[in-house]
């Protein structure tokens, strides 16, 4: 804007529009006045104006018309001077009005310069307006504006701009007459490319300019939209499998294949191969096949092989003071419990597997044995029966072994006790599973009894 036009901001702020100051105190808008001659100027329109042109109604004050003055009374008017003063102030006055060019042309100056003000501000002004040309997501429309840069122009216009949208040229660049701007809007795409889920944006209007954009090579890919799909500002969710090689070994042979399969299990079936039974994949068959991976297909055959094995019992043993100490009575006999396995037997491209445990099942829980220990102290002597030969006659029956047991199992110990016998005299369980001192001790009282009867054989060694 031009020195000249700020200082009719300075003197004409107070007005809400700029304005020229008429003869009669109106104000004219400057911006819609007609350009005018130097020189010339224009009073307001009113009815008797002459069509097609102005009236000039313009006079300076000293030339305001006045009433006619006769001669006699204007010299009385004069001072009381001589004749000759008087007449020469009258000739200075009349040659002044019509002898000075110059002088007529000074009231006219001030309109004129107001008028060569307004042309030139009015040129400034309409030097800051732009034509341009605003391209908003492939839409364009021509418009003036002020705006000094790109940035002012989008928010003046109401067009917002995200971190994911393209403004070209950039906001801050500055704007010229007959520039072109264009604001792509990002849109989001939830991109699967080939098993690998990411989001991405792009500013293309359609998948296949999307896919240029992402650098994807679509020539035999799979699509799960048209190439020619629009994509909206809410974005779209786009499923890409590319083409890629995959080699499918089975059966001794080798296929490679190109697919866009999105399993392992689709590639194979893409080879001609089929999986029966068991068959599988070296990799996941539900995985996604990799350009250039190599798949082996796994022949199984096999069966289930169920094994029973058995489960220990625990042993608990309790104190008993009705028994002698040394003395161990097993009272609940223990059971052990029944484990039922299951294994699975493979065979792997022929080849037989280790047995692999699918299932285990417990058949019958294991019972805990019960054991009593005597705790009180065992006496070794009986009156009557101590001075007699305890240790010939144990030699005698059973050669010497507290455990021995004879051919039909009825008879065990020392001296051969059978069960009955050895309950009626204090003791528990079996005789040839308590201590040697408890079977000497029972056999004195046996003898305090019966004497030798009981060892119709070996009794006569008590003697020696």
């Amino acid at each position: 804007m031009s020195n000249v036009h700020h200082l009719w901001d300075a003197q004409y702020a107070h007005h809400p529009e700029p304005l020229a100051h008429g003869a009669d105190d109106t104000y004219v808008d400057v911006h819609n006045a007609q350009t005018l001659a130097y020189g010339v100027h224009a009073a307001p329109w009113h009815q008797d104006t002459p069509p097609g042109g102005y009236e000039d109604t313009y006079r300076p004050a000293y030339e305001a018309p006045r009433p006619p003055v006769p001669a006699e009374a204007a010299e009385a008017a004069l001072p009381r001077q001589a004749d000759g003063r008087a007449a020469r102030r009258r000739r200075t006055r009349e040659s002044e009005r019509s002898d000075s060019p110059m002088r007529r042309l000074l009231p006219l100056l001030p309109q004129a310069l107001v008028v060569a003000f307004l042309a030139g501000g009015t040129t400034a002004f309409v030097a800051e307006d732009k034509a341009v040309e605003l391209t908003v997501d492939g839409k364009p429309r021509t418009l003036h504006t002020f705006a000094d840069d790109v940035g002012e122009l989008l928010a003046q216009e109401g067009v917002p701009v995200g971190p994911h949208d393209v403004v070209a040229p950039a906001p801050g660049t500055a704007l010229d007459n007959g520039d072109e701007i264009a604001v792509r809007y990002g849109r989001p795409v939830r991109l699967t490319l080939d098993g690998r889920r990411r989001e991405v944006w792009t500013t293309a209007h359609t998948v296949e300019g999307a896919l240029r954009e992402f650098g994807v090579r679509a020539e035999g890919a799979y699509l799960s939209l048209s190439r020619s799909q629009r994509i909206g500002r809410e974005g779209l969710a786009l499923d890409v499998r590319t083409e890629r090689a995959v080699t499918v070994m089975a059966d001794g042979r080798a296929r490679t294949v190109r697919t866009n399969a999105a399993t392992v299990r689709e590639a194979v079936e893409e080879a001609g191969i089929t999986l029966r039974g068991q068959d599988t994949t070296s990799v996941a068959p539900g995985s996604f096949p990799r350009d250039g991976q190599t798949i082996t297909v796994l022949r199984i055959t096999g069966a289930k092989e169920v094994r029973e094995e058995a489960i220990p019992f625990l042993v608990r043993r309790t104190e008993d003071a009705t028994l002698f100490r040394g003395t161990e009575v097993v009272a609940r006999a223990g059971q052990p419990g029944l484990l039922r396995i299951t294994y699975s037997l493979r065979t792997v491209n022929g080849v037989r597997q280790r047995p692999r445990r699918v299932r285990t099942e417990i058949v019958r829980e294991p019972r805990t044995q019960v054991v009593k220990v005597g705790t009180t102290p065992l006496p070794t002597s009986v009156r009557g029966a101590d001075h007699l030969d305890w240790q010939a006659l144990a030699a005698c029956e059973s050669g010497g072994r507290p455990d021995a047991v004879d051919p039909s199992g009825t008879y065990g110990g020392l001296y051969q006790f059978d069960t009955h016998t050895w309950h009626r005299l204090g003791g528990t369980g079996r005789p040839q599973d308590a201590p040697a001192s408890e079977q000497t001790f029972r056999a004195k009282k046996l003898y305090t009894r019966r004497g030798t009867t009981p060892w119709p054989h070996c009794g006569p060694q008590l003697q020696n």
